[in-house]
C-alpha cells in the first residue's frame, strides 16, 4: 500500500503507547497534551484510510481479499479514538492504560495491514 506511511503510523502508535504508559506509571491520567497526541496518530490513520481506499478505488488489490483490507482499515481508524473516548470516562491512571493499549493495538494492526496488502498492489 504505502510502506512508509504504514512505517510511520506503527512508530507513532508506539510512541504514544509509550507516552501513556509512563504517564500511568506517574498515576497520572490523560491530559490535554495527549488528547494532542492522540489526534496526531488519528490524522495519520485517516490518510492511511484515504489512501487505501483510493489505492482500491484506482484497481489495485490486497493478497489476502478487499474486505479484510478494509475491515483492518476501520478498525485501525478506529482504535485510539475509541480509546480516548473511554479514557475520558475514566479520570484516573486507568485511563492511560487505556490509551496505551489502544495504541499498541493499532500497532498490531498496521503490521496486519501490511501483511494483508502483501505485494500484490507494489
Amino acid at each position: 500500500m504505502l510502506d512508509a506511511l504504514t512505517v510511520a503510523l506503527g512508530a507513532a502508535a508506539l510512541a504514544l503507547a509509550a507516552w501513556c504508559g509512563f504517564a500511568a506509571l506517574r498515576n497520572q491520567p490523560t491530559k490535554d497534551w495527549h488528547f494532542i497526541g492522540m489526534a496526531v496518530v488519528t490524522v495519520l490513520v485517516l490518510a492511511q484510510l484515504v489512501v487505501g481506499l483510493v489505492k482500491l478505488g484506482s484497481g489495485e488489490r490486497p493478497e489476502q481479499g478487499t474486505v479484510l483490507f478494509v475491515a483492518y482499515l476501520l478498525g485501525a481508524f478506529a482504535a485510539v479514538p475509541a480509546a480516548g473516548l473511554l479514557s475520558l470516562t475514566e479520570r484516573t491512571k486507568w485511563g492511560s492504560v487505556t490509551v496505551a493499549a489502544g495504541a499498541v493495538v493499532l500497532a498490531v494492526l498496521e503490521v496486519r495491514l501490511y501483511d494483508i496488502w502483501g505485494t500484490a498492489g507494489a
